[in-house]
């Protein structure tokens, strides 16, 4: 496999920032960056640094196609919510590549949307989004060593509502086997590609079998080759096969 780019910053001029906010143009860090955060950075030694590396780095709430394109090719991602205890949760999310969709942006923002399946019946984030919609996703390419981070605000709507005929069509997409329970969708309110660094590579069944094919083309033509000359060996007078 040959080397990944991560996706081209874009680079427009960033917008006025939010009355109280800090200035940064990155809106996920943005939005993450509280007072508590840059006394951190300025502890550690890496304000500076953090506000060259934004500056005119402006991501807003627009998924462009290099992350609509990495979000479908995904068949599992993580989902962060927080209780109304203030403890964190975090569940994996899996299914076929594409069962994370992209939908319609709304209001200047990207939304995205999946089909909720029955699972052990806790319903730990689903309670959690009843009290608070806010979501972080943190989707991983482990064989290319990517991953996108995205925080927003999620809905949850009911699979039985007669409402939710239409996306849930729009969501449903062929897999394993369960019951559609809820319809999620996430208003993005920012992103942001992480580096490659402590990625571990690691491979699905389908990465490497296409990874590998050379070689078992290869093996196949070399076995095909080998027969041929026992055969030919064979053939020779008084040599006993």
């Amino acid at each position: 496999m040959g080397p990944v780019r991560l996706p081209e910053r874009r680079l427009p001029p960033p917008g006025p920032p939010l009355e109280g906010a800090l200035v940064m143009p990155h809106r996920y860090l943005q939005e993450l960056t509280t007072a508590s955060v840059v006394a951190a950075q300025q502890r550690y030694g890496s304000r500076s640094a953090i506000q060259r590396m934004t500056a005119g780095w402006d991501t807003d709430a627009t998924l462009s196609d290099d992350e609509a394109a990495f979000i479908t090719e995904r068949d599992s991602f993580y989902l962060g919510t927080v209780g109304e205890n203030g403890w964190p949760y975090l569940q994996h999310r899996g299914g076929l590549p594409g069962f994370l969709h992209v939908l319609d942006p709304v209001d200047g923002h990207s939304v995205l949307g999946w089909a909720d399946l029955r699972g052990n019946r806790q319903y730990l984030s689903v309670g959690n989004l009843a009290t608070s919609p806010r979501v972080s996703l943190l989707l991983m390419d482990y064989a290319h060593q990517r991953r996108l981070k995205i925080i927003g605000t999620a809905q949850v709507t009911d699979a039985r509502d007669p409402a939710s005929e239409e996306l849930l069509a729009r969501l449903s997409v062929p897999g394993p086997a369960g019951r559609v329970e809820r319809l999620i969708t996430v208003k993005v309110q920012g992103y942001d590609w992480n580096c490659p660094q402590h990625i571990t590579p690691r491979f699905t069944e389908a990465e490497l079998s296409d990874a590998l094919a050379p070689v078992r083309d290869e093996l196949a033509r070399l076995r095909a080759e080998n027969q041929a000359l026992r055969e030919q060996a064979n053939q020779q007078p008084g040599r006993t096969p």
